[in-house]
């Protein structure tokens, strides 16, 4: 057996091969996984564009210098075992690399997941590091996985977020600005903050993503990037960039005096990334979800952050699936060179907003 890869050139986002290697024997108390699916998102190119920063070359390190893989969120069944107990057949949800498979070392294994015990993944935030078992997953249900795979690790940054603001008394604003407003996981957030009484929520987008992001309606109002002059300059607000467009954010910070807090969440813009140094107001900071996690844990305990958590991604997930007006559409790529083309199309940022990508390298 042989294992396939879709390699990144890491200071080249663009460049990518597919690369193939034989299968070495499991050693003891490893599996492999076959990844039968996975998600592609904007999120994927934040994870790259971000790869060196935030670690997350790390996950699925290559001997090729200069290459990486970028990690992703979806599904995959074990199909050999060296482990006591984690058995043949056994469908799991987490973390995975753009492959047809991969090995891992289960430990800290119970009914409800299992970490990897790689070396490499010692010092990764555990976050990333939990395959859950499909089999006592609360989130899991059979008929969802695509929704799952696309949307689930997205809109627990979402809700994080809120969360994070909500905490922080929005910073003593009134107003939320989102950039990328068509993203999921800024829609996401959007659907969360709309919730919360006397905030406005101010989706900014492309005109051609306006008419989307305005159907949603997660927005109290939606404005193409050049309208920012729609928005009082005074007003008391936050801005959450999911875009990381480094034009937008210093137009932002400059316009709005009375900004109170500003947040950098991912990189859908990977064109114009840029830093935020020098910037009038308050200073950029890149919000990182695990910490938030590690927090409400220890306010709340991690069963009642759980229950809060599943009951909000189930309000959100029938809210996208409704069958009268969906979200999201999924469209499947199968096969190593319709995974490239995939990734292709999502990094140069040309996916309809309305479109869930779900791949598969078998």
């Amino acid at each position: 057996m042989s294992t396939t890869t879709l390699l990144i050139r890491k200071n080249q986002l663009a460049e990518t091969r597919l690369a193939t290697t034989d299968d070495t024997p499991l050693a003891e108390g490893q599996v492999r996984v076959r990844v039968e699916s996975f998600a592609l998102t904007s999120n994927n190119i934040t994870y790259a564009a971000f790869g060196d920063a935030m670690s997350y070359w790390q996950f699925y390190p290559t001997a090729e210098e200069g290459w990486g893989v970028i990690p992703v969120w979806g599904f995959g069944s074990v199909v050999q075992s060296l482990h006591p107990g984690v058995a043949v057949g056994e469908r799991l949800y987490g973390y995975w690399p753009m492959a047809n498979q991969t090995v891992l070392q289960p430990e800290r294994v119970n009914a409800a997941s299992f970490s990897d015990a790689a070396p490499h993944r010692a010092q990764l935030h555990a976050v990333y590091n939990q395959y859950q078992r499909c089999s006592t997953d609360p989130f899991y249900t059979a008929d969802s996985e695509s929704v799952q795979s696309l949307l689930r690790p997205l809109f627990i940054t979402s809700w994080l977020i809120d969360d994070f603001l909500a905490d922080n008394d929005f910073f003593g604003a009134n107003t939320a600005i989102l950039s990328s407003a068509s993203s999921k996981t800024a829609y996401g957030t959007a659907y969360q903050l709309i919730q919360r009484k006397g905030l406005d929520v101010v989706g900014l987008t492309s005109p051609g993503n306006k008419a989307y992001c305005e159907s949603l309606g997660c927005y109290s109002r939606v404005l193409t990037y050049d309208q920012l002059d729609h928005i009082n300059a005074d007003v008391a607000c936050v801005y959450v960039d999911f875009a990381g467009n480094a034009e937008l954010r210093r137009q932002i910070h400059t316009r709005f005096a009375n900004l109170k807090h500003s947040s950098s969440i991912g990189g859908t813009h990977v064109s114009e990334l840029g830093g935020a140094k020098e910037l009038p107001g308050p200073r950029a900071t890149l919000f990182f979800a695990p910490a938030q996690i590690k927090k409400r844990h220890a306010d709340w305990g991690p069963a009642d952050f759980g229950q809060r958590l599943v009951g909000a991604w189930q309000g959100f997930a029938g809210k996208v699936t409704q069958a009268d007006a969906p979200w999201l559409t999924v469209q499947s790529h199968q096969g190593p060179v319709a995974v490239q083309a995939a990734y292709s199309l999502v990094l140069e940022g040309r996916g309809d907003p309305r479109i869930g990508h779900m791949l598969s390298m078998g």
